[in-house]
């Protein structure tokens, strides 16, 4: 679960490396955020020379978190880290490559292109 003021690493090579979620989109008092949702969030390192400044303000999509995801067929996916990938308005991702394994939830939410990036998909 992401909530605003949760750090996040950034799972793709668009130039950023950490994130602070300063907003949970898609509902108007929606509180937490899971793998699949989109967040608003601001850029808190960065990687020199990239075109994603510090202190930039993205959108980006969950895709992994450290709370347990149940399955309907009683599966568990757990990762170690809370990790994004940043997206433009129309939820295609902003770097060229997705590092980590992403979520098969993605697929339905109508994030396929992030999940066809991945390396591994759970």
């Amino acid at each position: 679960m992401i909530q605003p003021q949760t750090y996040s690493n950034v799972a793709d090579n668009s130039g950023a490396r950490k994130l602070m979620c300063i907003r949970v989109l898609k509902a108007s008092n929606r509180q937490y955020a899971h793998i699949g949702d989109v967040i608003i969030a601001i850029i808190k390192e960065a990687v020199p020379n990239m075109p994603l400044k510090e202190s930039e303000i993205v959108r980006a999509v969950v895709v992994r978190t450290c709370k347990e995801l149940k399955r309907d067929n009683g599966m568990i996916i757990r990762s170690d880290d809370n990790a994004a990938v940043i997206v433009d308005q129309e939820g295609n991702p902003r770097g060229t490559r997705v590092f980590g394994s992403v979520a098969r939830e993605l697929r339905q939410l109508n994030f396929a292109k992030i999940v066809s990036l991945a390396p591994e998909v759970l």
